[in-house]
């Protein structure tokens, strides 16, 4: 089944940008190395929240890791971009 992206494409006869096989592996690579570290981060914050911290260290644990996890994500996005467009 094609996307709708693919579909409009096909409809404008447009041209869908296809990376090369290296291209798609280092994005791969990109994606677990930051998968992983977003893990370690979730498993750290577990593993403090576990000693009973008082509640506001322990919201504060909490915006800490969303904050970390959002920066995170957003270096994977970049790296991944600069993949695509080298």
């Amino acid at each position: 089944m094609k996307s709708a992206y693919e579909l409009a494409l096909e409809r404008t006869g447009g041209k869908l940008n296809e990376l090369p096989q290296e291209k798609k592996e280092k994005i791969a690579e990109i994606d677990r190395i930051y998968k992983s570290r977003i893990a370690a981060a979730e498993l750290s914050a577990r593993q403090k929240l576990a000693k009973g911290l008082d509640e506001t260290q322990a919201e504060e644990l909490r915006q800490g890791l969303t904050a970390e996890i959002a920066s995170l994500r957003d270096q994977c996005e970049r790296e991944k971009n600069a993949v695509r467009n080298s």
